[in-house]
């Protein structure tokens, strides 16, 4: 896995957005991401922060299906 960048929640939501996912509501202080396909749906939850913890966003990154060198700085 390469090395992961330090992001804040508008950063991982503005890549996510990128490849496909859009923000269908924020509940607290988590953003909610959806990519919607034929079969299925993907849900990821992007907590508000200034900065996301290596370990979320490891499970951001496992959530949406995306390759983790798009969240490399």
């Amino acid at each position: 896995m390469p090395k992961l960048g330090v992001f804040s929640a508008r950063e991982v939501c503005r890549i996510l957005q990128t490849h496909g996912f859009e923000k269908v509501r924020q509940a607290g202080s988590h953003i909610i991401m959806q990519k919607r396909t034929a079969n299925d749906t993907k849900t990821v939850p992007v907590p508000n922060h200034a900065e996301i913890a290596k370990g979320t966003l490891r499970s951001i990154i496992g959530l949406s299906g995306l390759d983790a060198a798009v969240f490399k700085k």
